[in-house]
């Protein structure tokens, strides 16, 4: 579905992302999605892992984190860094839409990031839709977007709507169809 990019520019994108997050710390961003203690989050398009360590570290033991992308890169990444830090309650999967989750099984996903990047995002948004709970949050974040642009692509498809928006972030209900 969406094109894997280059190893080269992988790690470019990586080398950025890493600039970013010393210089703005990913932990406020993380705290408007009110992820808590044995949550099941899921980090759609995970890439190099920015979310991932502060994530785990919110839902604790007793939660998991699924960090899920497309690129091989990202995947070993993610369990290097889950390796390192002794990070036993984060799992990988390589993918580029169906997560292999259960239905309404996840409590927090995290769009962060990557929605401007989506070749068929109504694709996508339909299998978060699918594994998060009823009660669940689509915490949705990413700068390259207009804010209208970006939330007419998340409730354009009528599975979401809107409901809160911190200072970097926008957090989306499942709309009842």
């Amino acid at each position: 579905m969406d094109k894997i990019i280059s190893d080269f520019a992988f790690n470019a994108m990586s080398t950025i992302l890493k600039l970013r997050d010393l210089l703005s710390p990913r932990a406020p961003v993380l705290q408007e999605a009110n992820i808590k203690p044995g949550s099941r989050v899921l980090d759609y398009g995970c890439g190099p892992g920015g979310y991932v360590a502060g994530a785990a570290k919110l839902v604790g033991q007793s939660g998991t984190v699924y960090a899920l992308d497309l690129h091989p890169m990202a995947i070993r990444r993610i369990q290097k860094l889950a390796r390192k830090k002794q990070l036993a309650n984060v799992q990988t999967i390589h993918s580029d839409c169906q997560t292999g989750l259960p239905d309404n099984s996840v409590d927090v996903v995290l769009l962060h990031d990557i929605f401007h990047l989506l070749d068929n995002p109504q694709t996508i948004l339909a299998e978060l839709y699918r594994v998060l709970k009823q009660n669940g949050t689509l915490s949705v974040s990413d700068h390259h977007m207009r804010e209208d642009a970006l939330l007419s692509g998340i409730t354009d498809g009528q599975l979401f709507r809107l409901m809160s928006a911190g200072e970097r972030s926008y957090n989306f209900a499942k709309q009842t169809v």
